[in-house]
């Protein structure tokens, strides 16, 4: 009796293992293989495209359980750049992003939805400028791999549209043709690397 006892406290044991949800693993940004970059129209012709230097962030991530995904990140205002040092100042300055009161940018996500395959959205709340609104980035999920020193890394892209007016970033000119120096939307194009914490 005692052996069939110890038979079904094993099989509901076994049973219990496989029904608890795979937990998230935990990831660093490595932000020497992310970029953060945006682009907006200039003059309604061309496009001039800028990224962020300097952030941190990282993400908890479950292939088989990706709708379980979080991420947050932090950036620096000042870290801005367009490859031009004149344009640069002047999207630091109180025109834009007001770099020096509003030292930082933020985003914290807050649900993974539409989940196919490897690619989902992640709805999240953007901090810029000190204004806080809800945004959506489509990303897909590219893949795993074990770097030669054993870290443990995963590879994700994430693009998305914001209005810079929502974030009070109202700057602009008219032209005389009745268009704007520059564009209101402006476009998101991330590609992110993470290392996978080391259980301690």
């Amino acid at each position: 009796m005692k052996g069939v006892i110890r038979a079904l406290l094993g099989s509901i044991l076994v049973l219990a293992a496989f029904a608890l949800p795979c937990s998230a693993a935990e990831y660093k940004v490595d932000d020497a293989h992310t970029t953060i970059g945006f682009s907006v129209k200039h003059l309604g012709i061309s496009w001039v495209a800028g990224s962020f230097g300097e952030f941190e962030g990282s993400f908890q991530f479950d292939p088989k359980n990706i709708k379980a995904a979080s991420a947050k990140a932090t950036i620096k205002t000042k870290s801005i750049t367009t490859s031009n040092a004149k344009r640069d100042d002047h999207l630091r300055s109180a025109d834009f992003f007001n770099a020096e009161q509003h030292q930082e940018i933020s985003f914290q996500s807050k649900e993974i939805k539409d989940v196919q395959g490897d690619k989902f959205t992640v709805v999240g709340d953007l901090t810029v400028n000190g204004v806080t609104h809800p945004v959506s980035l489509d990303a897909e999920f590219r893949g795993a791999a074990t770097d030669p020193w054993g870290n443990d890394r995963a590879g994700f892209t994430a693009s998305g549209k914001i209005n810079r007016k929502d974030f009070g970033l109202t700057w602009n000119k008219l032209l005389e043709t009745g268009g704007l120096v520059v564009g209101e939307d402006v476009f998101i194009t991330i590609e992110v690397e993470g290392i996978k914490e080391k259980q301690s």
